[in-house]
């Protein structure tokens, strides 16, 4: 099953927060109304559901709000596709189709809405994947932020990659494809007008032909997650929960670029919890990693792919660690709260 919702819980009543929140208050949110009210069995929550009685065919679904609409990078039209392909790449699936929703605020620039779904359409020919339904709603002013848009991809999985959040294994090792942070910081520098974007852009991107290379390494990838919202530590507390293991990771390894440092510095964020949108974290069997790692920099997506930690055998189930450039270790909790809203 396959959920994405930013809204938090306090106490027993839903509190709708114009900025979202996420991380552990958006668990709270899935397990006490949104899951039981559909689910009968939800199993571990993935980046696309297996449609029943077709388990080559995955399903995902995706809202996309991000304000601006244009940053460095990218841009709201882009980022929907790249968003929805990688969802179902994270399930090992080749896309098939898209469908696409847009909810448009009167008073939206056609200019502005033209260039978005020209970017729309490019991302879609680029990425080999056709749009082949959609809807189109106007509401007043007020009524939305200028321009939301959903998208429904539908993927067959290749024939030897099923991973799963519920599959990392003590042992694995925990590969990432990219620099981490370039996102957030992107679209809150364009946001705010911090002036970081001279620096930086946007690393959307789809991700599925970095998957289709993983395919010979086949059932030695365990897990593979696109650390979006909530950046690279809700991702791996994620998989530490959904496969009851530890995770640990080292801090000199994780990427990150000078920008997205300077601007994490300066406005007090971590850029573990910054969101990503054109890298992947894999666990795999140690036997298989050098393999999935030359895999991951054979394309140009994946070239800067490192090894950032492992599943030690033994920790404590569910937990996420990092060992410091000092050799200490410090937990790396799951994101209370969205710290850099309306990013993707």
């Amino acid at each position: 099953m396959t959920f994405d919702c930013p809204l938090p819980r306090h106490d027993d009543e839903v509190v709708l927060l114009g900025h979202g929140a996420g991380g552990r208050l958006t668990a709270e949110l899935l397990d006490r109304l949104i899951l039981p009210a559909v689910a009968e069995d939800t199993g571990p929550l993935e980046d696309a559901a297996l449609l029943p009685g077709h388990p080559d065919l995955v399903i995902s679904t995706d809202g996309f709000v991000v304000s601006p609409l244009f940053f460095p990078g990218g841009d709201i039209g882009s980022l929907a596709v790249h968003g929805t392909v990688n969802d179902l790449a994270m399930r090992g699936a080749w896309p098939l189709a898209l469908s696409v929703a847009l909810i448009v605020e009167e008073g939206l620039p056609l200019a502005e809405l033209r260039a978005v779904m020209a970017s729309l359409g490019k991302a879609a020919q680029d990425a080999g994947v056709p749009v082949v339904t959609g809807d189109t709603k106007v509401v007043g002013r007020g009524a939305a932020d200028r321009l939301f848009v959903t998208t429904t991809g539908v993927g067959r999985r290749h024939e030897t990659l099923r991973p799963s959040a519920a599959l990392a294994r003590p042992g694995d090792t925990v590969l990432l494809s990219g620099p981490v942070g370039l996102h957030g910081t992107t679209v809150l520098s364009t946001r705010e007008g911090l002036g970081f974007e001279t620096g930086i852009a946007s690393d959307t991107r789809p991700l599925h032909r970095l998957v289709r290379a993983l395919a010979p390494v086949g059932e030695a990838v365990h897990v593979l997650r696109d650390p979006t919202r909530g950046g690279l530590a809700a991702a791996l507390n994620e998989i530490a929960r959904d496969s009851r293991v530890a995770v640990e990771i080292e801090e000199a390894a994780v990427p990150v670029p000078e920008a997205v440092a300077s601007a994490c510095d300066l406005l007090g964020l971590d850029p573990l919890v910054v969101a990503n949108e054109g890298c992947l974290v894999a666990f795999v069997s140690p036997e298989r990693a050098e393999e999935a790692l030359a895999a991951l920099r054979s394309l140009p997506e994946g070239a800067g792919a490192v090894r950032i930690g492992e599943v030690p055998a033994g920790g404590a189930p569910g937990r996420v660690t990092l060992r410091t450039l000092v050799g200490a270790r410090r937990i790396v909790d799951m994101p209370l709260g969205e710290q850099l809203p309306r990013i993707c």
